[in-house]
């Protein structure tokens, strides 16, 4: 089961720095190119998610970390698979019109 902590007001500013370090780095690898600041941290936020969900399914646990490497790279993987995946499904409703 998942469970959530609560938000302090001072990690959200985190948040929006692991996003932005993690989305920017994800959309240069797969895309070849930066998506821009607010899609950058949204697809490093959306990433963040879909790494913790994937890491709590390998590991079994909750995934709590101290340091912010860890997170970036967390969130990256998440990322870099949000990325494919919108590629994936993009290319394949553009080759249906």
């Amino acid at each position: 089961m998942l469970a959530f902590a609560p938000i302090a007001g001072h990690h959200i500013l985190a948040w929006l720095l692991i996003g932005l370090i993690a989305g920017a780095i994800a959309s240069r690898v797969v895309g070849g190119g930066g998506l821009g600041l607010i899609r950058d941290i949204i697809t490093g936020l959306l990433g963040a998610v879909i790494g913790g969900l994937i890491l709590h399914a390998v590991r079994g646990g909750p995934h709590a970390s101290t340091s912010i490497v860890a997170e970036i790279v967390v969130s990256f993987i998440g990322a870099v698979v949000l990325l494919i995946v919108e590629r994936a499904v993009t290319h394949r409703s553009a080759h249906r019109i």
